[in-house]
């Protein structure tokens, strides 16, 4: 196959950031991608309907001319938040989701929940009103190896709460284990999952082998190679439950290159190049728009795109940029450690 049409695809877990950054970044998703679920852990978080509604106006105005592109907005559960206003904001049509930050998790996470418990209003609403929960799923406990957080996630925090509240619908963001992968298959439903671009690509011998690669470290980690031909057999399988969710996550480099260095991969430039080049490998072409056109709109009960891309397959390697420019500094792009020879030629 030399090309491919398929509807324009959706992002299902983006970060923009905010002011330089999100100006910098802004075109590299909406110039292919017609929607997104846009992360709320900016500082301060995006904790209430007014938040939201906020930052969605500050991510049209950056928005490039011609660029058709719908931000999906999300709020950031605290131990605080109102469920009414949480309902305020899914009937107001602003709401897509509420993100479950396990505190301490990830990248501005400290203000998450600590205590399930104290959450639980909001969730017995979100559930009643169907709002589905995003979660990030990992435990902070320091006891708990970081290779095995997900793991431990899913049956001391995740599984307790699907069985009280099996009306909740959640969907597991950025899935980076066979456990997650097996989780998702077994569930009766109202559990879905996305898969990141990165998490198909790299496991964990791309963060440790031959030095520390701080541009290939991220939150949750990436695992052992067994998890991440798991991950690649759900993305590819067709299953509606799974669909792409970037998690792209840009930082700038003096903050990944440093002694404490932030977790995250910076996606959105060739995502869709990444992914083709995957779906091949895996002679399964014909089920790349599913995975990012598909999926996750009948999982948030929105109607997939009328608008096609094109990809091509180019006889010479694609040429991206290694690192982009921003007001906020340098970025560096995800370098799968491969040749890409697929490409966008054609946007909505």
């Amino acid at each position: 196959m030399q090309s491919i049409t398929i509807r324009r695809p959706d992002d299902w877990h983006l970060h923009l950031r905010d002011g330089a950054m999100l100006e910098g970044v802004i075109a590299d998703t909406s110039r292919t991608f017609a929607r997104a679920i846009i992360m709320p852990n900016l500082v301060p978080p995006v904790v209430t309907t007014a938040d939201a509604k906020a930052y969605r106006e500050r991510i049209l105005k950056v928005l490039p001319d011609g660029h058709r592109f719908q931000p999906l907005m999300t709020l950031y559960l605290t131990e605080h938040t109102s469920p009414d206003d949480v309902e305020e904001g899914k009937y107001s049509g602003l709401i897509t989701a509420v993100k479950l930050y396990p505190a301490g998790a990830t990248t501005n996470s400290h203000g998450g929940v600590r205590d399930m418990e104290k959450a639980m209003p909001v969730l017995e609403r979100m559930a009643k009103i169907g709002l589905p929960l995003c979660v990030h799923g990992e435990v902070t406990t320091p006891e708990v190896d970081i290779f095995d957080r997900e793991a431990v996630f899913i049956e001391t925090v995740l599984d307790p709460l699907r069985r009280r509240l099996p009306e909740l619908k959640v969907t597991m963001e950025h899935v980076t284990t066979s456990d997650g992968v097996d989780y998702i298959k077994a569930a009766k439903g109202n559990l879905a999952g996305s898969i990141t671009t990165h998490h198909l690509i790299i496991n964990r011998n791309a963060i440790l082998v031959g030095g520390i690669r701080p541009h290939y470290y991220c939150l949750p980690v990436a695992k052992r190679e067994n998890h991440r031909l798991a991950l690649r057999a759900a993305a590819v399988s067709g299953d509606a439950r799974f669909f792409l969710g970037t998690d792209s996550a840009p930082h700038v480099d003096p903050l990944k290159e440093c002694g404490c260095g932030c977790a995250g991969i910076y996606t959105s430039v060739n995502t869709m190049s990444c992914l083709a080049h995957v779906f091949e490998q895996e002679s399964a072409l014909e089920r790349l728009e599913a995975f990012v056109s598909l999926n996750g709109p009948a999982w948030y009960g929105l109607q997939p795109n009328e608008e096609r891309i094109t990809l091509s397959r180019q006889a010479e390697p694609v040429v991206f940029p290694a690192r982009i420019e921003t007001g906020a500094g340098p970025v560096t792009v995800f370098d799968p450690m491969f040749p890409l020879h697929w490409q966008v030629v054609q946007q909505a």
